[in-house]
């Protein structure tokens, strides 16, 4: 297991190099300047004080695990179960809670996941603003005391912020996919596929290629200002250190909006690609490799613009066509 490259002063020229690497970054003290971090400097306390002055009344959903878990939040006893509960209440009280839970020696572990700013805390966008992001790019909070967030990946690019407590990112390249023993895609814990291996205890015997992950895998550990940067779809784990936790993050897609989701062009391979004959599976694997993913550049580089067809259809009207012929051969 590698370190991840640091950056430091990173700003939106040195985010555009960084992205253009496709790899992960850690960015030291890019919301250094941020008044939540300011507040929990002076102590878990002043930081909750900070978060209910902004809060809304709603109730927000988090999670419940008992001191056994360890902070693991994952399936139960079977793939069917769970081994945390899931409880609802006000910002306000949830913070109470965790202040509480962060007095006993065997605390209960708390998660509360992806809140949106804008929606649930109106002024902590404003007020704490990152200046790599466009600012149609909402943040979400993550607070919790020392939970683990199993591993799993995005269908974006992610900037995550550390702004209390420290939390340590271990991520792994999508083509580690085959040895990261991944679960089902329904049900999940908490919405997307996430691995059956524990990466703080993992059973080697049960799941040996996973060794060949942790070789490929890089890791972080981040202080309150800090960033870090997933690319597109990497796998990560993330384990939160201290007994209050915040992180915030910002997910984006820069992908054309008018083409389509790639994830229905995957269900779409699942139901008529992988059923398919050996040596079929292998010819349309080849084709997918030289037309779909320009494994050998353009593949119709070598005909005259006007006679590429398909192989030239980039334009919204393209598109449009491409798309309409589709749904008519999915509703044949």
């Amino acid at each position: 297991m590698s370190d991840i490259r640091v950056w430091r002063d990173v700003g939106p020229a040195a985010f555009t190099e960084i992205r253009a690497t496709g790899e992960p970054a850690l960015m030291k003290g890019l919301a250094k300047h941020w008044p939540i971090i300011a507040a929990a400097q002076q102590g878990d306390a002043a930081c909750a004080d900070y978060l209910r002055g902004l809060a809304s009344t709603e109730p927000v959903p988090f999670m419940r695990a008992p001191p056994e878990v360890e902070g693991r939040l994952h399936y139960g006893d079977s793939v069917g179960t769970l081994n945390f509960e899931r409880k609802a209440s006000s910002l306000g009280d949830f913070l109470t809670e965790l202040i509480a839970e962060a007095s006993k020696p065997r605390p209960d572990s708390l998660a509360l996941q992806g809140l949106p700013a804008p929606e649930r805390l109106p002024g902590f966008m404003e007020a704490n603003q990152l200046a790599i992001l466009p600012p149609a790019i909402i943040p979400r909070l993550w607070i919790g005391n020392a939970a683990k967030v199993a591993i799993h990946h995005d269908p974006t690019e992610n900037v995550a912020c550390v702004a209390a407590g420290r939390r340590r990112f271990t991520l792994f390249p999508p083509e580690q996919v085959g040895n990261l023993y991944m679960g089902p895609f329904q049900p999940t814990p908490a919405g997307v596929q996430v691995s059956m291996v524990h990466l703080t205890a993992p059973d080697l015997d049960c799941f040996p290629r996973f060794a060949t992950a942790l070789a490929a895998a890089s890791h972080a550990e981040l202080e309150p200002g800090d960033a870090i940067y997933i690319p597109y779809q990497w796998y990560h784990h993330v384990e939160a250190l201290d007994r209050f936790n915040v992180l915030v993050n910002y997910w984006w897609d820069s992908a054309r909006a008018d083409i389509g989701s790639p994830w229905d062009a995957f269900m779409h391979g699942m139901m008529t690609l992988r059923t398919l004959p050996r040596d079929q599976r292998r010819a349309w694997q080849a084709m997918f490799e030289h037309y779909v993913f320009l494994a050998n550049g353009d593949p119709g580089a070598h005909l005259p613009p006007a006679a590429r067809g398909i192989l030239g259809a980039t334009s919204p009207q393209d598109i449009a066509q491409m798309r309409t012929a589709l749904l008519a051969k999915l509703r044949q």
